[in-house]
């Protein structure tokens, strides 16, 4: 059986997502266990995997009692932060085969969010490559920086933004219509951005998740990759800025938004 990929929704807009084969299942960042669990037994299947891409409590806080349910499960966490569970501490460079899936993942840094954080990356030759990005990057936005920098999630995002354009985008928050009407205030007249704003609320009033995006799409659609479009910097009054003063600011506005 071919890999599904289903998002678990949990507290108020966070998604857990399951990776599975129909028999095995494997979890990115899940902060409660008792919506994994029961997705669980009603697939039938058990957990294997657990990813986790930060510190955050809403992306660990179900790890000790998934352990607990399914003790032979491995936990992959990242190597530059503190976890209270056992995993294999992992950073960039690394590999992460998982053959009952046929995926290998490779580990990206990504420091902003928090300094440790990272992603997993799934590049096979038969089909489109799949980012799982925890809190980096977002539908149409990023994450906060709650411990690094702005010249530090910069780089990030331009790290994920040379990845292949049909690469998909598992983040982990259903913050994707918010972001776009922010988005629409700095650049107004982006096609592509009005129409993801109408397909996107299209999705949200039929309780679909916006997700995954591409990164074609957000490359298209999401000002904090798109430091260079003039009406952007002009919205902004930043003409000719440098693309970190245009991302601080633009990070900045959106804190408060």
């Amino acid at each position: 059986m071919q890999i599904q990929i289903i998002p678990i929704p949990a507290f108020k807009d966070n998604y857990i997502w399951l990776v599975h084969n129909g028999n095995a299942g494997l979890v990115i960042d899940p902060g409660d266990a008792q919506p994994v669990i029961s997705h669980l037994k009603q697939l039938g299947l058990n957990l294997s995997t657990i990813l986790i891409t930060h510190h955050h409590h809403d992306h660990i806080g179900g790890v000790s009692d998934l352990l607990a349910a399914y003790p032979e499960a491995q936990v992959f966490a990242p190597k530059l932060e503190t976890f209270d569970f056992i995993h294999h501490a992992v950073s960039e460079g690394e590999h992460i085969l998982l053959p009952e899936f046929e995926l290998t993942l490779e580990v990206l840094d990504l420091p902003g969010h928090t300094l440790g954080h990272v992603a997993y990356l799934s590049q096979s030759a038969n089909d489109s490559p799949i980012l799982f990005c925890g809190d980096t990057l977002f539908g149409a936005g990023c994450g906060r920086l709650f411990e690094g920098t702005p010249a530090q999630m910069l780089t990030s995002l331009k790290k994920l933004a040379a990845l292949p354009t049909e690469t998909r985008v598992y983040c982990t928050h259903e913050y994707t219509l918010h972001n776009i009407n922010f988005a629409l205030g700095l650049e107004p007249n982006n096609q592509a951005l009005l129409n993801r704003h109408q397909s996107t609320i299209a999705q949200r009033n039929q309780l679909l998740p916006s997700l995954p995006s591409t990164i074609g799409l957000e490359l298209a659609t999401n000002p904090f990759l798109r430091g260079h479009s003039l009406e952007i910097q002009t919205s902004l009054g930043l003409k000719n800025a440098s693309e970190l003063e245009v991302f601080s600011i633009t990070r900045d506005m959106r804190n408060h938004y």
